[in-house]
């Protein structure tokens, strides 16, 4: 099938197919006697993978190395359990990064909202909110 018609079947652009088949995600497919490629019908499914794998969180290095695991004949299985397990920790780390973000965030919309503008005019400090006096050293 052409491009244009893998583009319909797939929801992808032609543009987002070439780059996958630049970027070594799918194969070239073959060239017809006018020049234009003519992809095998696996190639539909090679791209839904490819879709799916990145609504997963996967990069594209991970999916191209997955692809290749099963190009080569191997099941890609357990390879793809430890990145799901890596991407799980990762996740996990962020997410604890991001509440202690938002309980500092949340200090400091207190600290906003009990700070009188106009109290805020010392050279010293850029922003009360932010950083609070420091206690001057006698």
């Amino acid at each position: 099938m052409r491009i244009g018609e893998l583009a319909t079947r797939s929801g992808l652009t032609t543009k987002t197919i070439r780059f996958y088949e630049q970027a070594g995600l799918v194969p070239e497919p073959p060239r017809t006697s006018g020049g234009y490629r003519d992809y095998p019908l696996a190639a539909e499914a090679r791209l839904a993978f490819i879709r799916d794998a990145q609504h997963a969180g996967l990069t594209l290095a991970e999916i191209r190395g997955i692809l290749a695991l099963r190009d080569s004949g191997e099941a890609p299985c357990g390879h793809v359990t430890d990145l799901i397990d890596e991407h799980l920790e990762e996740i996990n780390r962020r997410m604890a990064e991001l509440r202690k973000t938002r309980a500092a965030l949340r200090d400091l919309a207190r600290r906003a909202a009990e700070t009188d503008p106009r109290s805020c005019s010392d050279a010293d400090n850029i922003c009360r909110i932010i950083s609070p006096p420091r206690q001057r050293e006698a």
